[in-house]
């Protein structure tokens, strides 16, 4: 693998930091964050700035927009927009509308595409996938899923509750998986509908340990949703390969998001050790101080390379699905240890919201649980290492 950006790639890295560094960061502190993240109107603003800048949704292709970077080149970008809490936000690459949008622009048709994904692409409109059930339903194992969806004449009846479904608080469109069938593989299809349609309600935006982002995570209930066929995201019985179209991407934009908020945390603990002193010397100089920063900068360039190494599998056409497991476990594990560490080495600072810190602190812990936790990428690795052999660790 070729580890060189591209002079176009390198420019654009650049434009990115710049932007987040003088544009975005000074907006942390914006008091129209509330306690349930950035009102809808700063989001636009945030957005509009992101446009101006020539930076707004540069995944998608330049039909909608975007910039069309593959893989590799949002592992680059995506990292460098999570040096602000607001950067993902502001650039439209923030989950979940980031992988809503790569769905609909792999799978969705010309007609689906103009009334679903131009909106969204252009920031004018939030949405969210709704999967996720309460026990016995769905939740790291898809095939469990219990909501179920009915044809009756030219429409589908859905029937059933989705909970920790985030962005659903504020959103317009909405990417639901029912289950149709009990066939084991072609059981659940995945369709579209909008805010406005009858049937559904959110029955509580559930309180969580993390910061409450645009959306919250809401508990849902469909009773009687009236979804017409045109609605259908690819064919009935495609729901789980829609899942997987989304979530294995979807798994690998936030370790690059989860690197720029680890680095992050490591730029403001550097900063603060170089300038502390503690009975007689900097705490930059003490060598217990030295090996925390040590480990952790070598933690993030591990998930790095994972990163980048599942990015280039995907361009090559494969679905890279214990990469994409190796990265997600390694650059969660590293986020919660670089704000962990940062915390520690602030001491009181670190604890307290006088810097961005502790919420990524917060926000950081649910990354060993979001879009499979980080015990069940173990077990998929385990089952390749059975399968494979000593091929588990080939190149190429």
């Amino acid at each position: 693998m070729d580890f060189s950006l591209s002079a176009d790639l390198q420019e654009l890295q650049a434009r990115t930091r710049a932007f987040i560094r003088d544009r975005i960061i000074p907006l942390e502190a914006d008091p129209r964050q509330t306690r349930h993240g950035p009102t809808d109107a700063f989001r636009r603003e945030l957005n509009a700035l992101a446009a101006e800048a020539g930076l707004l949704a540069p995944h998608v292709g330049t039909d909608y927009g975007g910039l069309g970077l593959n893989n590799v080149g949002r592992a680059i970008v995506f990292e460098e927009s999570g040096y602000s809490l607001l950067g993902p936000l502001a650039m439209n690459i923030f989950a979940p509308d980031e992988g809503n949008m790569h769905l609909l622009e792999a799978v969705a048709t010309e007609e689906q595409k103009d009334r679903w994904l131009r909106p969204l692409a252009r920031g004018e409109i939030r949405s969210c996938f709704c999967m996720t059930e309460p026990a016995p339903g769905a939740g790291s194992h898809p095939s469990a899923l219990n909501t179920t969806a009915v044809q009756d004449g030219n429409h589908y009846v859905i029937n059933g509750t989705k909970w920790f479904i985030t962005g659903a608080d504020g959103a317009a469109h909405y990417i639901l998986i029912a289950r149709t069938s009990d066939d084991a593989r072609r059981g659940l299809t995945a369709f579209l509908y909008h805010k406005d349609q009858p049937g559904w309600r959110i029955l509580r935006r559930i309180p969580i340990m993390g910061p409450e982002e645009h959306g919250g995570h809401c508990e849902i209930e469909f009773d009687g949703l009236e979804i017409p066929m045109e609605n259908v995201l690819m064919n009935e019985g495609d729901g789980l390969r829609a899942t997987q179209i989304r979530l294995g991407p979807a798994r690998l934009t936030h370790c690059m998001r989860w690197l720029g908020f680890a680095k992050r945390c490591m730029e403001i603990a550097q900063e603060y050790v170089g300038r502390r002193e503690g009975f007689g010397i900097k705490l930059a100089d003490r060598e217990s101080v030295q090996i925390k920063l040590g480990e952790v900068a070598h933690q993030i360039q591990i998930g790095r390379l994972l990163t980048m190494h599942a990015a280039w599998k995907l361009e090559q056409g494969d679905r890279a699905r214990k990469e994409v497991s190796m990265a997600k476990v390694q650059v969660a594990d590293a986020l919660h240890q670089a704000a962990d560490v940062a915390i520690q080495l602030q001491g009181a600072r670190g604890y307290s919201k006088d810097t961005v810190v502790e919420w990524i602190y917060r926000y950081g812990r649910s990354a060993r649980l979001v879009d499979g936790a980080s015990e069940v990428h173990k077990m998929v690795l385990a089952r390749f290492m059975r399968d494979e052999g000593r091929d588990f660790w080939k190149w190429g």
